[in-house]
């Protein structure tokens, strides 16, 4: 099956570095973390999800979280300098990010937000992230994603 890259894919490209474009099974009913844990055989804690939240004072930044948990909403906060911060509306994802609910990715957004990593994705060779599309992972070495991304590495959960 031959993978169309995606923007994300032709950004890590052009900074040469290193992933994998691994396409899944999408359930529309179910765009959960471990249903794309189980369709790519992979342990949840592996797979991670793109959230976007608002902070008092700092505005928008993202949080990549392992499928295992939620992100707590005031580690979350400690960690962008906010006071408090909670989730975006759904409805503000695609206008704010340019990606929709199960294919939102910490890379290629419209503009780039402070981006923290859960401490977790470090004790692992690769981990999975969203390719900027329902259906397609990304698989990579998580310092060299944290390194693209400018990201730091947080106690987010």
């Amino acid at each position: 099956m031959t993978v169309k890259k995606t923007n994300v894919a032709r950004l890590l490209d052009r900074a040469g570095v290193p992933y994998q474009l691994i396409p899944y099974e999408v359930d529309p009913d179910n765009l959960a973390a471990d249903h794309v844990a189980q369709e790519l055989g992979e342990p949840l804690e592996q797979v991670f999800k793109t959230l976007v939240l608002y902070g008092e004072r700092v505005g928008h930044f993202v949080c990549v979280v392992p499928g295992t948990g939620e992100v707590d909403l005031k580690k979350a906060a400690k960690a962008a300098g906010a006071k408090k911060a909670e989730l975006i509306p759904m409805k503000e994802l695609l206008p704010l990010t340019g990606y929709i609910r199960g294919g939102c990715s910490p890379i290629g957004m419209k503009k780039p937000f402070p981006t923290y990593f859960h401490s977790t994705a470090l004790d692992f060779p690769y981990i999975y992230v969203s390719a900027g599309q329902r259906g397609l992972q990304l698989q990579i070495e998580p310092q060299a994603l944290i390194s693209f991304c400018g990201g730091k590495v947080a106690e987010l959960m």
